[in-house]
């Protein structure tokens, strides 16, 4: 079986870039660490990296075991804490995994009651993962993964919570304000503001530009829904928005984006029988109403 230490001691590298730092993290001395993974390097009859100077180069066997390090570690943390909600008398934790930007909102209403329901349960909020959500899912990182594009795999179920229209948010002076529906080419003179999510999966690419081979003048990306809603609204730019965000949106116009583009937000989970908690989260996500 692999040791746990050298897995540790790769991601501390490729987390802080040194030998020394990493040590430091592990609460090792650097002669400890060398020797640990020399130990590894002599049973296996591998090499995990190579020098170039001052600076470390991972071999492909290193870069192979930095990514299991990255996928097993972090299930053996979540199982240490959850013997430690055990042995607390804790009931468990839940951890959600976020892949909707704009949904931060409405994931609060969703955790107040839940939290006044279940005083006993942990909860925990990430939009980082790894390698993604769906593999974070399935690699037991996180327990709910909120999603607007779920995508099927054995071992994994989706509960739909709510439903919604992608619309194209413009500033009330816009020209295309006044407009029933835009059609591609008319975000050819535009600044496009999204989401930092790669084009291929985005919705205004995937499912209206792409297909029309239209692109606008510009594309950039933001990190908050405020500040997207202000840049629209200063009409600086156009974006690609879930109507009802705009429902309390000062300035801002939402038309629709060709013949519409509907939307829902998924709750995806791994099959088989969970805790009960769980099923609360889910219950409790599909009568919050948006």
């Amino acid at each position: 079986m692999i040791d746990i230490q050298p897995l540790a001691i790769l991601r501390e590298i490729d987390r802080t870039g040194s030998l020394t730092q990493a040590a430091e993290q592990l609460n090792l001395s650097q002669s400890a660490v060398s020797h640990a993974i020399r130990r590894f390097e002599e049973r296996y009859e591998v090499k995990l990296w190579e020098r170039e100077g001052h600076k470390l180069r991972l071999t492909l066997t290193g870069e192979y075991l930095l990514g299991l390090a990255m996928r097993v570690l972090p299930q053996l943390e979540h199982g240490a804490a959850v013997l430690e909600d055990y042995a607390r008398g804790r009931r468990g934790a839940i951890r959600v995994g976020m892949e909707c930007h704009p949904c931060q909102d409405w994931l609060m209403r969703v955790v107040d009651p839940f939290l006044a329901e279940w005083h006993d349960v942990e909860l925990d909020v990430t939009t980082a993962f790894q390698f993604g959500g769906l593999a974070a899912l399935l690699g037991h990182e996180i327990d709910i993964l909120v999603t607007p594009d779920p995508i099927e795999r054995p071992g994994l179920e989706y509960t739909p919570v709510f439903d919604y229209e992608l619309v194209l948010a413009v500033a009330d002076t816009h020209p295309l304000a006044h407009k029933q529906r835009v059609a591609p080419e008319d975000l050819a003179g535009e600044i496009l503001i999204t989401y930092p999510v790669a084009r291929e999966r985005l919705d205004i690419y995937t499912q209206f530009l792409v297909p029309a081979h239209a692109l606008p003048r510009r594309h950039r990306t933001v990190e908050t829904t405020d500040l997207m809603l202000r840049l629209v609204a200063s009409g600086r730019a156009v974006s690609a928005t879930p109507d009802w965000l705009l429902r309390e949106a000062k300035g801002v116009t939402g038309v629709r984006l060709g013949e519409g583009i509907s939307k829902s937000i998924h709750l995806g989970r791994r099959t088989g029988k969970t805790a009960s908690y769980l099923d609360g989260f889910i219950r409790l996500a599909k009568s919050v109403e948006i």
